[in-house]
């Protein structure tokens, strides 16, 4: 493939080389920017955003996502104590499957296991890990790329032969859009989403003065291993309840059952900077996390050190462990259905 470097703020685009895996496959980068300034970077390895940048109302640039400046960090990362999936395309499901078992049409599903006695993120080789195809560049307005993954029946031990088209969008309204469409040719299972760590105080900063909403006040009971017990607690009043704007905390990696009246999922907002991020999405649940540490042994983009509080992601995805429980909404993938899921990050700079 010829490689091109071509001026975004002119184009809307471009694209260079960002790598070899060790098997010499070229992996790249792409980058779309719309008339604002925003800017988002992505490499096929993954689907991965490795970069999204705004632009503030001061003029500042800030890169509001965690990130890796090499190839080799992104692969090396899956090799830590706790793989931090920075930016990542998650699948074919997301959060952890107990036992890493499920029963589908009478027959029982035994995947393989990454998580102690679970399955997380899609197993040991999941999308995160896979050299996606360019399936259609939009240079112009609203510029925007498809990547396109094929995963064979059986792989990771799930059934069907599962083919995913992932869109991102940046719009003029400085919205990243995330469209995932996914088909089988079996049944089988799904739950997609997106794993960027954002900080709207720059990546080298921390999130425990940023402002977190979640349209929710209930969540999914877990094991102290992170599995979903069955049980929906009612968190109105209580220290989990962000209804109402509070401070980021520490330790989050919870579950959010989200109101389904609306697509407004959750929102943070930097009062340093007055950058605000709302996430709209058509799937039942937020999954939020902070953290993004890298134990000293990886270092970030810009040679920063991440810690256990410097990202937040907002991951969202129908819920974990879904296989497992008749009345959690159902992840299964018909033969001759179509799975379609919809996420938008909005960022406003007041």
């Amino acid at each position: 493939m010829k490689i091109k470097q071509i001026s975004h703020f002119k184009s809307h685009y471009g694209e260079e080389l960002f790598g070899s895996l060790p098997s010499n496959e070229a992996v790249y980068q792409y980058t779309l920017a719309n008339k604002n300034g925003m800017q988002m970077q992505v490499i096929n390895y993954g689907a991965t955003i490795t970069g999204l940048k705004m632009t503030l109302k001061s003029g500042e640039i800030v890169d509001v996502v965690l990130g890796f400046d090499s190839l080799d960090a992104y692969i090396d990362s899956f090799g830590l104590q706790s793989p931090p999936y920075f930016g990542a395309t998650i699948g074919r499901f997301a959060g952890r499957i107990n036992e890493g078992e499920f029963v589908l049409n009478d027959e029982k599903i035994v995947l393989h296991k990454n998580n102690g006695n679970h399955s997380l993120h899609g197993g040991a080789e999941s999308f995160s890990q896979k050299i996606w195809s360019v399936k259609n560049i939009n240079k112009n307005k609203n510029p925007s790329i498809t990547f396109t993954h094929v995963s064979p029946d059986g792989e990771e031990n799930y059934p069907g032969e599962l083919q995913v088209d992932l869109t991102y969008t940046l719009s003029e309204d400085n919205e990243l859009s995330i469209e995932y469409v996914a088909r089988t040719t079996k049944d089988t299972v799904v739950n997609l989403t997106h794993h960027s760590y954002f900080n709207l105080d720059g990546h080298d900063s921390n999130v425990l003065e940023q402002e977190l909403i979640v349209n929710s006040t209930k969540t999914l009971q877990k094991t102290n291993e992170g599995i979903p017990t069955g049980w929906i607690l009612n968190i109105a009043n209580f220290p989990y309840d962000f209804s109402s704007p509070k401070s980021c905390p520490e330790i989050i990696d919870n579950t959010f059952v989200l109101n389904r009246k609306e697509e407004f999922a959750a929102s943070l907002f930097n009062k340093k900077n007055k950058l605000k991020m709302s996430v709209y999405t058509n799937q039942p649940a937020v999954h939020i996390y902070v953290g993004g540490n890298c134990f000293g042994e990886i270092k970030g983009k810009e040679n920063a050190n991440y810690h256990p509080t410097s990202g937040i992601c907002f991951e969202t995805q129908n819920y974990p462990d879904a296989p497992n429980h008749g009345h959690f909404p159902s992840s299964i993938l018909k033969e001759n259905e179509l799975y379609y899921h919809k996420t938008i990050y909005k960022f406003q700079s007041f």
